[in-house]
């Protein structure tokens, strides 16, 4: 087996939180700066810490927003998160093959847990490295490299996961390969100077990839 230890991102990834993201972006930026972005606008900051992506519309406001952003995101959050397809039969597949796998988000580990609940997928993980985890967030390379030290394995033995930009340069940062899943949006909204190893277009692709 080439990979033993998978590390998914989680939104864009395993779930499908895109409305979930692009309206509580919405309604935060047009309660406090009275600002009205379409959705491939606020598609580029996919998978960035999102206090990072607040600062860079107003540092002033960027704690408030944060507090609006996570109040009115809980809110929805239920009733916005879908699994995206066969999700749920690979990560079991997965395990099967004697695989370890965790969980590497910048969503808070709070919300990325109640997530998974939500569809029963938490089993299949060893762990959560979530915001709260690192200093550092992607695309540096500290939270896989928490990953990989709290999974005692090796660089060569890993795998990354991702569907945006921040996921793909946080494996090369660290020194893992990774895998690009095209079903995200946030796929088409990437950065020509670091590829990944693998793209794939429908997730079963990636048991044959960890063979």
């Amino acid at each position: 087996m080439k990979y033993k230890y998978i590390l998914f991102d989680l939104d864009g990834t395993l779930l499908n939180t895109n409305k979930l993201i692009i309206e509580s972006f919405q309604y935060t930026l047009k309660k406090h700066l009275d600002i009205d972005l379409n959705d491939s606008e606020i598609l580029k900051f996919f998978g960035e810490p999102l206090m990072i992506t607040l600062k860079r519309f107003s540092q002033q406001k960027a704690e408030e927003m944060f507090k609006t952003y996570i109040e009115y995101n809980e809110s929805i959050h239920d009733d916005r998160v879908e699994i995206f397809g066969d999700v749920e039969n690979v990560l079991a597949e997965v395990s099967k093959m004697g695989c370890h796998s965790m969980v590497v988000t910048s969503k808070r580990k709070i919300l990325a847990k109640r997530g998974l609940e939500l569809f029963d997928l938490l089993k299949y993980f060893d762990d959560v490295v979530a915001l709260e985890d690192t200093e550092k967030h992607k695309p540096e390379p500290e939270p896989i490299l928490e990953a990989l030290a709290r999974l005692g394995a090796k660089k060569e033995e890993a795998l990354m996961v991702g569907d945006s930009e921040f996921d793909i340069k946080c494996a090369y940062n660290a020194g893992v390969d990774s895998v690009l899943v095209s079903w995200s949006e946030a796929a088409d909204h990437q950065d020509e100077c670091v590829k990944a190893d693998y793209v794939i277009k429908d997730i079963s692709e990636l048991l044959y990839i960890i063979k």
